[in-house]
């Protein structure tokens, strides 16, 4: 199993399948679909109980090291509307204001929705994201249905703007934990290269591509390739 980097083709003239083949595919996306909500359930679980002791080794260091919240809550939206993305806090107190307050640092995130050096990240923060490990909460969020193991990148609302016509189709299907940006991306690409590659992964989606991202995952993390 093996997928390649990015590779956007020109589109191609769209013919009609016969009605058979059209119902053969929409029987086996329907099956694709309820065999990858079976893998983010047994997949989150099984992590969520053998990560437990890191879990909450890293909630303590993070409490010790900044005091409380632990969890940072982001607001993204998904298939069913918007909802709260755990991970662990990584920023100091008071973040928010800090960026209000510079005009330089909004502006810039205002166009990336990221800061490539955010001085508002704490020292904790920054190995806990250099090892993505400040996303590990989410798992409980694919517990609860809101995000799945692999999907597209979570994003806010006003970043659907960024998206133009492919809005829709981003919406259509929960986000990821991981995904084909977090693999053949990450940090190292501009904003509308990170579009191109969810629209690519949304229309060329299957099981198989699901694992093999899963699989690449583990290694990129390790790599700290493109991290912040």
């Amino acid at each position: 199993m093996s997928i390649s980097a990015p590779n956007y083709l020109p589109a191609t003239e769209v013919t009609r399948a016969p009605l058979s083949t059209t119902l053969y595919r929409s029987r086996l996306a329907f099956l694709q679909l309820t065999l990858k909500r079976c893998l983010d359930m047994l997949g989150a679980s099984a992590l969520v109980v053998v990560l437990s002791p890191l879990l909450i080794l890293i909630s303590l260091v993070v409490y010790f090291a900044d005091g409380s919240p632990i969890l940072h809550r982001r607001r993204v939206v998904g298939p069913s509307g918007e909802f709260d993305a755990f991970k662990f806090r990584t920023m100091c107190r008071g973040a928010d204001v800090i960026l209000a307050s510079n005009a330089a640092l909004l502006a810039e995130y205002q166009r990336n929705f990221k800061l490539r050096r955010d001085p508002r990240v704490t020292k904790m923060g920054a190995l806990l994201r250099r090892f993505s490990l400040d996303e590990l909460p989410q798992l409980f969020n694919v517990l609860k249905g809101q995000m799945s193991l692999v999907g597209p990148r979570m994003i806010t609302v006003p970043e659907l703007r960024k998206y133009g016509d492919h809005q829709n189709l981003l919406l259509s299907v929960r986000p990821g934990l991981t995904g084909y940006w977090q693999v053949f991306g990450r940090q190292n690409v501009p904003y509308d290269e990170r579009v191109r590659m969810d629209v690519q992964y949304l229309n060329n989606w299957s099981l198989a591509l699901d694992l093999a991202i899963l699989i690449r995952t583990p290694l990129k993390v390790l790599k700290m390739e493109g991290a912040v």
